[in-house]
């Protein structure tokens, strides 16, 4: 089974502590207006890059539509609903969510428009579009060894929004968080979200981490910049609303693979959900 992290290109950043001056980012009170909700297993949020055809794909971004098809269609089969992260946060909230997987598509490439959103609507489908917010209209000059893919220009963003599509940030210059000093930080989140604001006319609610790279200081900046969740990648002390895990999906993905990896989510929620347990203070 493929690693999620070759397929992301994943900077390994390890979870630092709080600054002194910081307070520490909470992870069992939930949000105001979110009643608690019956166990504490993460939503199922598939992460996608590129649906497009592609001769090489080293970085393994890229899903050609008639494969996409099938494991939408797969989705439709098991009595599963594809949802923007938006939709299925609020649906969590009112315990409302099941049936639903959250569908994201990180980068902001222009062949969401034209391959995956047709398929989706066929079915009823949803999902989120995480985009660079300075970078609408170019390229992924970033991925230094894969082929230059056009990104969503300003006006297909605001257009999808327009028709329901969420847009999210993916911040700005495609640059991994850990590390940056905080007023970096700040602007990473928040100029990010200013900048998409004002293309689809409303407010911004979800930040994804590039490469889906997050420490302690870049997820309390994104929730102080006025998110309300944000997307991470993999498992790890900080998983909660504000690094919500997510199972990536690549080219290889049948409906075999597929479950498997719906299994090990499961089970990567509860090792998550012991290890926060054994770090709550007894009464």
């Amino acid at each position: 089974m493929d690693d999620e992290r070759g397929a992301v290109r994943s900077a390994r950043a390890g979870v630092s502590s709080a600054p002194p001056h910081r307070a520490p980012l909470p992870r069992s009170r939930p949000p105001i207006g979110e009643p608690p909700v019956h166990g504490s297993a993460s939503p199922w949020i598939l992460m996608y890059h590129s649906v497009a055809v592609e001769k090489e794909d080293p970085y393994r971004l890229t899903v050609s539509p008639e494969r996409f098809a099938e494991q939408i269609a797969w989705l439709h089969r098991r009595g599963l609903r594809g949802v923007s992260v938006r939709e299925l946060m609020r649906a969590r909230a009112l315990g409302r969510d099941d049936g639903l997987v959250g569908l994201t598509f990180d980068d902001g490439y222009a062949d969401f428009a034209r391959y995956a959103v047709p398929i989706l609507q066929a079915y009823g489908f949803t999902a989120t579009a995480y985009v660079v917010a300075d970078l609408l209209g170019r390229d992924n000059d970033w991925d230094t060894e894969g082929p230059r893919k056009q990104l969503l220009t300003v006006q297909e963003v605001t257009e999808l929004a327009a028709a329901g599509w969420e847009i999210g940030s993916h911040g700005l210059g495609h640059q991994a968080l850990p590390g940056l000093p905080a007023e970096a930080l700040a602007v990473q989140a928040g100029e990010s979200r200013r900048l998409l604001e004002e293309a689809v006319g409303g407010p911004v609610a979800g930040f994804c981490y590039p490469y889906g790279a997050v420490d302690l200081p870049a997820a309390l900046a994104v929730r102080d910049a006025g998110y309300d969740y944000a997307c991470a990648i993999g498992h790890s002390p900080l998983t909660g609303r504000f690094a919500l895990p997510r199972c990536y999906v690549g080219a290889r993905d049948g409906a075999w693979r597929l479950r498997a990896k719906r299994g090990r989510q499961r089970l990567r929620d509860a090792v998550t959900e012991l290890r926060h347990a054994r770090r709550e203070p007894r009464p």
